[in-house]
Protein backbone atom coordinates (compact mmCIF):
# COMPACT_ATOMS: atom_id res chain seq x y z
CA UNK A 1 0.00 0.00 0.00
CA UNK A 2 3.27 2.01 -0.25
CA UNK A 3 1.66 5.63 -1.02
CA UNK A 4 -1.70 5.23 0.35
CA UNK A 5 -2.81 7.71 3.54
CA UNK A 6 -3.37 6.65 6.89
CA UNK A 7 -5.45 9.25 8.33
CA UNK A 8 -8.58 7.52 9.21
CA UNK A 9 -9.09 5.15 12.26
CA UNK A 10 -9.38 2.00 12.01
CA UNK A 11 -13.17 1.82 12.45
CA UNK A 12 -14.17 4.43 9.46
CA UNK A 13 -11.58 2.25 6.74
CA UNK A 14 -13.67 -0.82 7.85
CA UNK A 15 -16.83 0.59 7.36
CA UNK A 16 -15.46 1.37 3.43
CA UNK A 17 -13.75 -1.55 3.13
CA UNK A 18 -16.35 -2.99 0.29
CA UNK A 19 -18.26 -1.85 -2.37
CA UNK A 20 -21.59 -3.09 -0.52
CA UNK A 21 -20.70 -1.17 2.36
CA UNK A 22 -20.13 1.98 0.12
CA UNK A 23 -23.08 1.27 -1.57
CA UNK A 24 -25.26 0.95 1.66
CA UNK A 25 -24.26 4.74 2.58
CA UNK A 26 -25.19 6.25 -0.75
CA UNK A 27 -28.59 4.21 -1.08
CA UNK A 28 -29.42 5.73 2.87
CA UNK A 29 -28.47 8.88 1.76
CA UNK A 30 -29.39 9.50 -1.47
CA UNK A 31 -26.03 9.74 -3.28
CA UNK A 32 -26.25 9.25 -7.05
CA UNK A 33 -25.15 5.78 -7.84
CA UNK A 34 -24.98 3.11 -10.57
CA UNK A 35 -27.86 0.28 -9.83
CA UNK A 36 -26.52 -2.66 -9.83
CA UNK A 37 -26.52 -6.17 -6.61
CA UNK A 38 -23.39 -8.09 -5.01
CA UNK A 39 -23.75 -11.94 -6.55
CA UNK A 40 -21.78 -15.49 -5.76
CA UNK A 41 -23.64 -17.03 -8.63
CA UNK A 42 -22.69 -16.70 -11.95
CA UNK A 43 -26.65 -17.47 -13.12
CA UNK A 44 -27.39 -14.31 -10.87
CA UNK A 45 -25.77 -11.52 -12.94
CA UNK A 46 -27.27 -13.35 -16.57
CA UNK A 47 -30.18 -12.59 -14.61
CA UNK A 48 -29.18 -8.72 -13.74
CA UNK A 49 -28.20 -8.04 -16.89
CA UNK A 50 -31.23 -9.44 -18.45
CA UNK A 51 -33.14 -7.62 -16.95
CA UNK A 52 -30.65 -3.93 -17.05
CA UNK A 53 -29.13 -4.91 -20.17
CA UNK A 54 -25.39 -3.55 -21.00
CA UNK A 55 -23.34 -1.45 -20.47
CA UNK A 56 -22.42 -3.26 -16.91
CA UNK A 57 -19.27 -3.21 -15.01
CA UNK A 58 -18.19 -6.05 -12.72
CA UNK A 59 -15.56 -5.93 -9.95
CA UNK A 60 -15.05 -7.53 -6.89
CA UNK A 61 -16.77 -6.85 -3.74
CA UNK A 62 -13.55 -5.98 -2.20
CA UNK A 63 -10.59 -4.94 -4.14
CA UNK A 64 -8.59 -1.72 -4.75
CA UNK A 65 -6.30 -0.39 -7.90
CA UNK A 66 -8.87 -1.22 -9.92
CA UNK A 67 -7.85 -5.03 -9.52
CA UNK A 68 -10.36 -6.89 -10.88
CA UNK A 69 -12.32 -4.51 -12.28
CA UNK A 70 -13.47 -4.60 -16.19
CA UNK A 71 -15.79 -2.18 -17.50
CA UNK A 72 -17.55 -1.20 -19.91
CA UNK A 73 -19.11 -4.71 -20.48
CA UNK A 74 -21.42 -4.91 -23.44
CA UNK A 75 -22.19 -8.62 -24.19
CA UNK A 76 -22.88 -11.95 -22.48
CA UNK A 77 -19.20 -13.56 -23.73
CA UNK A 78 -17.91 -10.58 -22.04
CA UNK A 79 -19.96 -10.60 -18.82
CA UNK A 80 -18.87 -14.69 -18.30
CA UNK A 81 -14.95 -13.42 -18.49
CA UNK A 82 -15.01 -10.82 -16.47
CA UNK A 83 -16.94 -12.91 -13.71
CA UNK A 84 -14.23 -15.54 -13.46
CA UNK A 85 -11.75 -12.98 -13.35
CA UNK A 86 -13.16 -10.63 -10.81
CA UNK A 87 -13.63 -13.65 -8.96
CA UNK A 88 -10.17 -14.53 -9.06
CA UNK A 89 -9.53 -11.96 -6.52
CA UNK A 90 -13.07 -11.93 -4.33
CA UNK A 91 -15.85 -14.25 -4.00
CA UNK A 92 -18.41 -11.76 -4.14
CA UNK A 93 -18.61 -10.31 -6.89
CA UNK A 94 -20.06 -6.43 -7.58
CA UNK A 95 -22.58 -5.96 -11.26
CA UNK A 96 -23.92 -2.71 -11.70
CA UNK A 97 -24.64 -0.37 -14.72
CA UNK A 98 -21.55 1.74 -16.06
CA UNK A 99 -22.42 5.75 -16.92
CA UNK A 100 -19.89 6.53 -20.29
CA UNK A 101 -18.14 9.46 -19.26
CA UNK A 102 -15.61 11.07 -17.12
CA UNK A 103 -14.28 9.32 -14.26
CA UNK A 104 -12.85 11.37 -11.30
CA UNK A 105 -10.61 10.97 -8.07
CA UNK A 106 -11.96 13.72 -5.50
CA UNK A 107 -9.83 14.10 -2.52
CA UNK A 108 -11.62 16.08 0.46
CA UNK A 109 -12.11 16.66 3.79
CA UNK A 110 -15.25 17.90 5.70
CA UNK A 111 -14.16 21.05 4.69
CA UNK A 112 -12.15 21.30 2.24
CA UNK A 113 -11.32 20.04 -1.57
CA UNK A 114 -7.60 19.13 -1.06
CA UNK A 115 -7.40 17.68 -4.76
CA UNK A 116 -9.59 16.82 -7.96
CA UNK A 117 -7.95 14.69 -11.03
CA UNK A 118 -9.90 13.04 -13.89
CA UNK A 119 -8.29 10.10 -14.88
CA UNK A 120 -8.07 8.53 -18.08
CA UNK A 121 -7.07 5.15 -19.84
CA UNK A 122 -3.44 4.85 -21.80
CA UNK A 123 -4.60 6.31 -24.62
CA UNK A 124 -1.98 8.18 -27.98
CA UNK A 125 -3.15 10.94 -30.00
CA UNK A 126 -2.13 10.47 -34.12
CA UNK A 127 -0.83 13.03 -36.72
CA UNK A 128 -1.45 11.45 -39.51
CA UNK A 129 2.35 9.99 -39.97
CA UNK A 130 3.01 7.57 -37.21
CA UNK A 131 2.03 4.41 -36.55
CA UNK A 132 0.60 3.38 -32.66
CA UNK A 133 3.34 1.54 -32.08
CA UNK A 134 5.83 5.11 -32.72
CA UNK A 135 3.32 7.01 -31.07
CA UNK A 136 3.43 5.17 -27.64
CA UNK A 137 7.14 5.15 -27.37
CA UNK A 138 6.50 9.65 -28.05
CA UNK A 139 4.12 9.03 -25.11
CA UNK A 140 6.70 7.02 -22.81
CA UNK A 141 9.41 9.28 -24.17
CA UNK A 142 7.37 12.63 -22.92
CA UNK A 143 6.62 10.77 -19.39
CA UNK A 144 10.08 10.21 -18.54
CA UNK A 145 11.24 13.85 -19.23
CA UNK A 146 8.16 14.83 -17.19
CA UNK A 147 9.58 12.29 -14.86
CA UNK A 148 6.13 10.76 -14.05
CA UNK A 149 7.70 7.28 -13.54
CA UNK A 150 7.24 5.20 -10.91
CA UNK A 151 3.85 6.36 -10.39
CA UNK A 152 2.42 7.33 -13.64
CA UNK A 153 3.56 3.94 -15.66
CA UNK A 154 4.84 3.76 -19.29
CA UNK A 155 2.37 1.91 -21.75
CA UNK A 156 3.56 -1.41 -22.66
CA UNK A 157 3.19 -3.23 -25.94
CA UNK A 158 1.97 -6.31 -24.80
CA UNK A 159 -1.26 -9.08 -25.76
CA UNK A 160 -3.45 -6.74 -23.38
CA UNK A 161 -2.79 -3.52 -25.77
CA UNK A 162 -2.87 -5.92 -28.68
CA UNK A 163 -5.65 -8.05 -27.79
CA UNK A 164 -7.85 -4.44 -27.01
CA UNK A 165 -6.61 -2.75 -30.56
CA UNK A 166 -7.39 -6.20 -32.39
CA UNK A 167 -11.08 -5.73 -30.94
CA UNK A 168 -11.23 -2.09 -32.70
CA UNK A 169 -10.15 -4.06 -35.84
CA UNK A 170 -6.53 -1.83 -34.99
CA UNK A 171 -2.91 -2.78 -34.48
CA UNK A 172 0.07 -1.20 -33.42
CA UNK A 173 1.14 -0.96 -36.97
CA UNK A 174 -2.13 1.20 -37.43
CA UNK A 175 -1.49 4.88 -38.42
CA UNK A 176 -4.30 7.11 -36.83
CA UNK A 177 -5.54 10.28 -38.49
CA UNK A 178 -4.17 13.72 -36.92
CA UNK A 179 -5.67 14.81 -33.31
CA UNK A 180 -7.57 11.30 -33.33
CA UNK A 181 -7.50 9.81 -29.90
CA UNK A 182 -7.00 6.03 -29.65
CA UNK A 183 -7.68 4.59 -26.40
CA UNK A 184 -5.24 1.48 -25.54
CA UNK A 185 -7.32 0.22 -22.42
CA UNK A 186 -10.44 -0.15 -21.09
CA UNK A 187 -9.02 0.59 -17.56
CA UNK A 188 -8.36 3.76 -15.61
CA UNK A 189 -5.88 2.38 -13.79
CA UNK A 190 -2.21 3.47 -13.59
CA UNK A 191 -0.26 -0.18 -13.99
CA UNK A 192 -1.82 -0.63 -17.44
CA UNK A 193 -0.36 3.04 -18.71
CA UNK A 194 -3.06 5.39 -17.60
CA UNK A 195 -2.54 9.00 -16.81
CA UNK A 196 -4.34 12.02 -14.67
CA UNK A 197 -5.44 15.03 -15.49
CA UNK A 198 -5.20 18.14 -12.19
CA UNK A 199 -9.15 19.83 -12.42
CA UNK A 200 -8.94 23.16 -11.67
CA UNK A 201 -11.05 23.54 -8.23
CA UNK A 202 -12.62 27.07 -9.27
CA UNK A 203 -14.88 25.83 -11.88
CA UNK A 204 -16.63 22.99 -9.60
CA UNK A 205 -19.95 24.73 -9.23
CA UNK A 206 -20.88 24.80 -5.10
CA UNK A 207 -23.95 21.76 -5.22
CA UNK A 208 -20.82 19.30 -6.28
CA UNK A 209 -18.33 20.91 -3.62
CA UNK A 210 -20.92 20.74 -0.79
CA UNK A 211 -21.99 16.35 -2.10
CA UNK A 212 -18.16 15.68 -2.00
CA UNK A 213 -17.83 17.23 1.47
CA UNK A 214 -20.61 15.92 3.24
CA UNK A 215 -19.91 12.35 1.63
CA UNK A 216 -16.63 12.79 4.26
CA UNK A 217 -19.39 13.65 7.03
CA UNK A 218 -21.60 10.37 6.20
CA UNK A 219 -18.34 8.18 6.32
CA UNK A 220 -17.58 9.39 9.52
CA UNK A 221 -13.79 10.72 8.02
CA UNK A 222 -11.38 12.62 7.97
CA UNK A 223 -10.55 12.35 4.24
CA UNK A 224 -11.55 10.38 1.36
CA UNK A 225 -10.88 9.47 -2.15
CA UNK A 226 -14.13 9.89 -3.79
CA UNK A 227 -14.18 7.86 -7.59
CA UNK A 228 -16.94 9.41 -9.73
CA UNK A 229 -18.43 9.18 -12.75
CA UNK A 230 -19.76 12.39 -14.76
CA UNK A 231 -21.24 12.41 -17.80
CA UNK A 232 -20.76 15.78 -18.93
CA UNK A 233 -17.94 16.46 -16.94
CA UNK A 234 -17.68 17.37 -12.84
CA UNK A 235 -17.96 21.38 -14.26
CA UNK A 236 -21.23 20.71 -15.10
CA UNK A 237 -24.01 19.98 -12.01
CA UNK A 238 -24.56 17.13 -10.90
CA UNK A 239 -28.17 17.74 -10.54
CA UNK A 240 -27.73 18.83 -14.29
CA UNK A 241 -26.69 15.59 -15.69
CA UNK A 242 -26.34 12.02 -14.96
CA UNK A 243 -23.27 10.74 -12.31
CA UNK A 244 -22.72 8.24 -10.79
CA UNK A 245 -20.70 7.47 -7.80
CA UNK A 246 -18.38 4.44 -7.34
CA UNK A 247 -16.57 4.20 -4.15
CA UNK A 248 -14.98 5.95 -1.26
CA UNK A 249 -11.23 4.96 -0.34
CA UNK A 250 -10.47 5.55 2.85
CA UNK A 251 -6.76 5.25 2.17
CA UNK A 252 -6.42 7.21 -1.06
CA UNK A 253 -3.52 6.80 -3.35
CA UNK A 254 -2.02 10.26 -2.71
CA UNK A 255 0.97 9.92 -4.88
CA UNK A 256 -0.58 10.45 -8.33
CA UNK A 257 -2.23 13.89 -7.28
CA UNK A 258 1.73 14.58 -7.73
CA UNK A 259 2.57 13.06 -11.02
CA UNK A 260 -0.53 14.77 -12.99
CA UNK A 261 0.11 14.12 -17.44
CA UNK A 262 -1.92 17.11 -17.81
CA UNK A 263 -2.43 20.38 -15.83
CA UNK A 264 -0.26 22.08 -12.93
CA UNK A 265 0.17 19.91 -9.33
CA UNK A 266 -2.16 21.12 -6.75
CA UNK A 267 -0.77 22.24 -3.55
CA UNK A 268 -1.55 19.45 -0.72
CA UNK A 269 1.18 20.82 1.90
CA UNK A 270 -1.31 23.05 4.00
CA UNK A 271 -4.22 20.47 3.91
CA UNK A 272 -1.92 17.11 4.82
CA UNK A 273 -0.34 18.90 7.14
CA UNK A 274 -3.53 19.42 9.21
CA UNK A 275 -4.16 15.94 8.82
CA UNK A 276 -0.68 14.79 10.02
CA UNK A 277 -1.69 16.77 13.21
CA UNK A 278 -4.65 14.75 14.04
CA UNK A 279 -4.43 12.67 16.64
CA UNK A 280 -5.20 8.99 15.37
CA UNK A 281 -4.54 6.49 17.68
CA UNK A 282 -4.86 3.35 15.53
CA UNK A 283 -4.25 4.24 12.68
CA UNK A 284 -1.51 1.90 11.42
CA UNK A 285 -3.76 -1.11 12.91
CA UNK A 286 -5.43 -3.16 10.09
Amino acid sequence: MDGCSNYNSVEVRRGCRSKAQCRAVFAKNNVPHAVGMIFLWPWQAHAFARKHGFPLAIKPNVSGYSRGSYFPINDYKSLYKAIFWAKMWWPTTVIEQYLLGSNYRVLCTDNELISIIRRYPPFVTGNGVDSIDRLIDTENNMRAEMKLHPVIYPIKKNDQIKDYLKKKNLSLQSIPAKEESIELFHRVALAPGGVVETIDQKSIPEENKELFLNLVTMFGANVLGIDVIFEKGIETSYLQQKCIFIEVNSRPYMKMHYYPRYGDVDDLATALAKLDNLDIPDRDIF
